[in-house]
């Protein structure tokens, strides 16, 4: 943990460590979130009582982020049932294509603890069906 770093973000570093995640902190107010097993990393970014969580999916070019791509992301029955597709221009003519859930706090009592941890499981769950879905822009 870094001195930058607020109280519940330490609180929220503790939680998911105890639960076998890998976190760090690598700017304030920020987690760097893996899961040792499958090596999958998340960042998490709290910025008042909501910690906001994103994986990257992949990086592609602009041009291949087609309507018919578009439209499979955002179909019901995609299989991405808690996160939701965001996409974030990298600069260089590419797109990171990211899934993304957040949850509000309160207390970080036994709630939140279960919000928190069930944000982080969906993400990793969903990024399964998510590179499946967009295997085709590795191509």
């Amino acid at each position: 943990m870094t001195p930058t770093t607020s109280p519940r973000l330490g609180q929220i570093h503790a939680i998911l460590a105890e639960r076998g995640y890998e976190v760090s902190e690598p700017a304030p107010d920020s987690l760097r979130i893996s899961e040792p097993g499958s090596g999958v990393s998340l960042q998490a970014v709290l910025q008042g009582d909501v910690l906001f969580l994103s994986l990257t999916c992949t990086v592609v070019p602009r041009a291949s982020v087609t309507p018919e791509i578009m439209a499979r992301m955002l179909a019901a029955d995609n299989g991405i049932s808690t996160s939701h597709f965001q996409l974030y221009d990298t600069g260089d003519g590419k797109v990171a294509v990211t899934l993304a859930n957040f949850c509000k706090l309160q207390d970080l009592g036994a709630d939140d603890e279960d919000d928190i941890l069930s944000c982080v499981h969906f993400l990793l769950v969903d990024v399964i069906a998510a590179r499946g879905l967009l295997s085709e822009f590795s191509k």
